[in-house]
C-alpha cells in the first residue's frame, strides 16, 4: 500500500497538532505518480499524505522536498492550495519522505457527472476562476521558492522538446513517426521566450478541487513546477479544454464552459500577455500528450501495465491523433 502504519501513526502524534489515535488510510491515486492517501483519525479529523511509488525511482523524480517547498511558498499567496502541515525528510518511517496537507473539499470537474453537478452560472464562474488562477500563479515573485529568474541558455519549451524526445526514443525509433515529423515543426517554429516565471505544468481541470459555487478550493499536483514558460502553462490548459475526457465528455462544449478564445482573452487581460503565439503552445502541448500516449501504449504493448480498460487498438491510434492535432495547430 505504501504506508507502514505503525510508524507513520507514532510520527503524526508528534508532528500533526491533535491527532487522535487511531488512523485510517485510504489511497485517493496512485500508480505511476505520486501515491495521495487520506488519513483519518479517531475524531473524524482529516488529511493528506503525500509519498513516491513503492519501488526503484529515477533520480530526481518524485521528489517531495520540491513539491513541499512549492506549497509552503504559496501558502500566503493569491493562489489557492492545500494548507500545509508537516514534512517528514526520514525514509526509515514509510519508506519514503512525504508531506501531509488539510484534507481540502471539493470535485474535480474532469467527467461529464461531475459537470452536472455544477449550474450553469457555477461553470461560467469557474472558467472565470480557473484563468484568473493561472494569473495568479503567473505573477507570483519565484524568487518565494528560492527560484530567482535567471538567464538559460535554452528556452523552456526547448529543454522539454528535448527531454521528450529522449524519452520517445530511448528505445528506438517510436511506433508512431507522426511524432517525429511535429518534433521537427516544433524545432522549426519555435517562438522565442518572453517571460520566466512559476509554472505549474499540469494546469487543468483534472487537477483542480471545485466548490459547488464553482470557485476553486485548490490547485493539486504539484509534481512538475518550475520556473518556466507562462504560456506552456496555457497552452496545456487549453489543449486539455478541446480534449474528450474518459467518458467522452469535452469542456469546450460542455455548456456555459468558456471557449477557448475566451480564456485566452482573459488571460490576456489580467496579466497583459501578448498570446498571439498561444497556438504553438497548444500545439507544443498535443505533441507533448502524443508522446505521453505512445509510452502509454507501449508499456500496455509489453504488458507491464496489465490489461487496458479500452482495445489495444484504440490506443494504437491516440498518439497518431494528438500529433494530428498538433500538426494542425501550427497550420
Amino acid at each position: 500500500m505504501g504506508i507502514d502504519h505503525q510508524p507513520v501513526e507514532q510520527w503524526f502524534t508528534t508532528a500533526v497538532p491533535n491527532v487522535s489515535l487511531p488512523l485510517s488510510f485510504s489511497l485517493l491515486a496512485g500508480g505511476r505518480s505520486n501515491l495521495t492517501f487520506r488519513v483519518v483519525d479517531a475524531q473524524d479529523r482529516s488529511w493528506v499524505l503525500r509519498r513516491p511509488p513503492a519501488g526503484p525511482l529515477a533520480p530526481g523524480a518524485h521528489s517531495m522536498e520540491r513539491e513541499w517547498r512549492i506549497l509552503s511558498a504559496l501558502q500566503a499567496s493569491a493562489v489557492p492550495v492545500p494548507p500545509t502541515i508537516a514534512f517528514c525528510a526520514d525514509p526509515e518511517v514509510t519508506g519514503a519522505a512525504f508531506y501531509v496537507m488539510d484534507h481540502v473539499g471539493g470535485t474535480v470537474i474532469d467527467s461529464a457527472k461531475n459537470a452536472s453537478l455544477l449550474s450553469h452560472s457555477a461553470r461560467h464562474r469557474l472558467g472565470s476562476d480557473i484563468i484568473a488562477t493561472l494569473a495568479d500563479l503567473h505573477n507570483v515573485d519565484p524568487g518565494v521558492v528560492g527560484q530567482p529568474q535567471v538567464a538559460r541558455t535554452r528556452s523552456y519549451v526547448g529543454r522539454q522538446l528535448d527531454f521528450w524526445m529522449r524519452r520517445i526514443t530511448s528505445s528506438g525509433a517510436p511506433r508512431t513517426p507522426e511524432i517525429l515529423d511535429v518534433h521537427e515543426l516544433l524545432c522549426r517554429a519555435e517562438p522565442p521566450q518572453r517571460w520566466n516565471t512559476l509554472t505549474h505544468g499540469d494546469f487543468r481541470l483534472g487537477n483542480i478541487l471545485v466548490a459547488p459555487t464553482g470557485t476553486i478550493e485548490a490547485v493539486l499536483d504539484w509534481e512538475l513546477w518550475t520556473v518556466g514558460d507562462p504560456l506552456a502553462d496555457l497552452g496545456w490548459l487549453t489543449a486539455w479544454w478541446n480534449i474528450a475526457e474518459d467518458d467522452g465528455w469535452i469542456p469546450r462544449r460542455a455548456a456555459s464552459f468558456p471557449s477557448v478564445s475566451e480564456l485566452t482573452s482573459r488571460y490576456q487581460q489580467l496579466t497583459d500577455r501578448d498570446t498571439s503565439d498561444l497556438p504553438y503552445y497548444t500545439s507544443f502541448a498535443l505533441w507533448r500528450l502524443a508522446c505521453i500516449a505512445e509510452g502509454v501504449y507501449e508499456r500496455y504493448l509489453s504488458g507491464v501495465m496489465g490489461r487496458p480498460s479500452v482495445p489495444l487498438d484504440v490506443l494504437a491510434a491516440r498518439p497518431r491523433e494528438l500529433a494530428a492535432a498538433a500538426r494542425a495547430e501550427l497550420a
